[in-house]
């Protein structure tokens, strides 16, 4: 039955929890915020270091002949390729007299089609009046270009329909030759072929009239097209301002440096599976959070912030201390990614517990954490792992570990045959949270609850676990079965809510 149910649950669990990705990409905060200043900072300096050349624009209406209302704008790109051309650099070099080459020119300029018949031509330049005098030449030599190829194309159209009107003639020609040959002729075969000539030298008559109008027309319809090509906005400088260039390159930056923090987050919390969320550390340790602690940093609290942290330890402290009282055996607090913090709760842990009796906290810590500190007075007495052996056994203990990488798993029941885990939020992968939770299954330790450091506070899911003691926690249940050897269900502690960390004084009390 359970079996079923943890199987049913991992297959529909999603691959990917997007509750969970937005709250491990929030937690990350200051690196994609340190990467969208990197870019701000970066778009400032280029502004400075780097600032634009002298530019240069000029506006040129230019007339199509083939212009139709509906045009998705091929002309006008067709003119902009034209533009960025060695023929029409070449024409404005030759214009400036300059000996720079015309594939080196055509780098410093450029066309925009606003409209589809209105060019913005950009050039840049070593000044303003040099920039301004190559937008210039750059204008003239290509409404000089436009212009003669609508010229060329008139003059060739015109020329293909006043060829074509001469052949017309010639033939027309031949069939009043043919006519007057045909009169001379009699009978009834003359009659009709006489008639056919004369239709058919009014119809070359009516088509030689024909061409003679097209080609009329042909050439009537350039003027219009060339004087509807001109520079209707003269050359002029573009006046740049260094703050607003600056502050134009940061705020770019700005944006592609948030997004590339926010991607880098995403991408690095998808990789590194460090659950951050209550349900997921409980689901992955088997342990029900018990309670949970914001951590504040030292240098950026303020007694509001303190005072706020001391009243949230304290009620951290009773839940424990209830806890702590409930069990007959030794309870030991292990922790991971927060041992400044587990220490500090463990001397508070102690202190609570010493009203009922003398309380010796045992520093199992990495390094001389707790033991090597210098007490102060009313502080419960702190020994290390060898001065533990010579303790009485009447004598309460706290336990304080770690359960990070490295462990000596074997030495964990030294410090308590029951555990309390203090866990940092998004510090341990779910790799490890698992091995945590079978390395003490294996040891006989059994896991009262979960104290979490450092939660999301917008976190809003249920930590409780209603049926661990049927999935990971092997060390209670092997541990139960010991002690229930009549053969006798034994009840089960129904498990405990989630002490929630008060946001303020009010709640506090």
């Amino acid at each position: 039955m359970t079996t079923s149910t943890t199987s049913e649950s991992s297959a529909a669990a999603p691959l990917l929890d997007l509750q969970a990705l937005v709250v491990a990409v929030r937690r990350r905060r200051r690196l994609w915020c340190s990467l969208a200043l990197v870019g701000l900072l970066l778009g400032a300096a280029v502004a400075v270091l780097r600032p634009p050349p002298p530019t240069a624009v000029a506006k040129v209406l230019v007339a199509h002949q083939a212009d139709q209302p509906n045009d998705p704008g091929t002309l006008i790109r067709t003119d902009v390729a034209l533009l960025q051309t060695t023929g029409i650099a070449g024409q404005a070099l030759k214009s400036l007299r300059s000996p720079e080459k015309p594939e080196d020119f055509m780098r410093d300029y450029g066309g925009t089609g606003l409209t589809n018949n209105l060019l913005q031509i950009t050039v840049t330049g070593p000044s303003d009046a040099e920039a301004v005098a190559r937008a210039e030449a750059l204008a003239d030599a290509f409404v000089a270009d436009h212009v003669k190829r609508l010229r060329d194309a008139a003059d060739a159209e015109a020329k293909a329909l006043l060829d074509q009107r001469d052949r017309m003639r010639d033939e027309l020609a031949q069939v009043n030759q043919s006519i007057g040959d045909a009169a001379k002729q009699s009978g009834p075969n003359a009659s009709a072929n006489l008639e056919s000539l004369y239709a058919n030298r009014a119809e070359l008559t009516s088509r030689i009239t024909d061409f003679g109008q097209r080609a009329a027309e042909a050439q009537v319809g350039t003027p219009r097209l060339v004087a509807g090509t001109q520079i209707v906005d003269a050359p002029r400088a573009v006046r740049q301002s260094l703050p607003t260039t600056a502050a134009t390159d940061a705020g770019i930056g700005l944006v592609l440096g948030l997004v590339l923090g926010i991607a880098v987050a995403a991408v690095g919390a998808v990789v590194a599976d460090r659950p951050v969320l209550r349900r997921e550390i409980a689901a992955n340790l088997g342990a029900s959070v018990i309670a949970e602690l914001r951590r504040v940093p030292r240098r950026s609290a303020g007694r509001l912030q303190l005072r706020r942290t001391r009243t949230a330890r304290t009620r951290v402290v009773t839940t424990l201390a209830r806890t702590v009282r409930g069990s007959a055996e030794a309870v030991s607090l292990l922790e991971l990614g927060c041992a400044r913090s587990a220490g500090a709760i463990a001397l508070d842990l102690a202190g609570a517990l010493a009203q009922e009796g003398p309380v010796v906290v045992v520093d199992g810590l990495p390094g001389p954490r707790l033991a090597g500190r210098r007490p102060k007075p009313g502080d419960p007495t702190v020994v290390d792992g060898e001065r533990a052996a010579a303790l009485p056994p009447e004598e309460r203990r706290l336990g304080v570990g770690s359960v990070a990488p490295g462990t000596a798993w074997t030495d964990l029941r030294h410090l308590g045959t029951r555990t309390v885990l203090v866990v940092r939020a998004g510090h341990g992968s779910a790799a490890w949270l698992h091995t945590v939770a079978r390395q003490l299954a294996d040891q006989r330790i059994p896991v009262l609850g979960v104290v979490l450091i450092d939660p999301d506070p917008r976190d809003r899911t249920d930590g409780t676990l209603w049926d661990g003691p049927h999935t990971a926690l092997r060390g209670r249940d092997g541990l139960a079965a010991r002690q229930n050897r009549t053969g006798r269900r034994r009840p089960e502690r129904p498990p405990m809510r989630t002490a929630p960390v008060p946001d303020s004084d009010q709640e506090a009390r």
